[in-house]
């Protein structure tokens, strides 16, 4: 409860500082959207947990770790940051860097797919389509 409390103070005194778009958050829809998003994310964090502790147990240690150029359809900040954020979150993979254009470069512990395609379909897809129903 002095969670919530302190996270609604901060809030309210902080709020200029929320991207311009954050007032659109507010959304029947949106928070339906969100509520599917939390379980559909958690279950690919348990997944991804279990294959990096599957690597990393295996004697032979069987991993493949690279830089993949992936792309995003996303267009707001708040979009992005998210997607980047659940790649991030996601063990195995880890966002490195993010350009202008809508490409993001992504470490990966077991590099599946080198093209840009491959790697987009691998890492972004099972998050971008949710998130743009969250942000925009």
């Amino acid at each position: 409860v002095a969670g919530l409390v302190a996270a609604f103070c901060v809030s309210i005194l902080f709020h200029e500082v929320l991207p311009k778009e954050h007032h659109v958050f507010i959304s029947p829809m949106r928070i339906f959207w969100f509520l599917v998003y939390i379980p559909v994310f958690f279950y690919y964090v348990i997944k991804a947990n279990f294959d990096v502790v599957y690597r990393a147990l295996h004697p032979a240690m069987p991993i493949n770790p690279g830089i993949v150029k992936v792309k995003t359809q996303l267009k707001t900040d708040s979009a992005i940051t998210a997607l980047a954020n659940s790649i991030t979150l996601t063990p195995g993979t880890l966002t490195v860097d993010l350009t202008d254009d809508g490409y993001l470069y992504v470490h990966w512990i077991n590099v599946q797919a080198e093209d840009v395609e491959g790697a987009t379909q691998e890492i972004v897809s099972k998050f971008e389509g949710m998130l743009r129903r969250i942000f925009e």
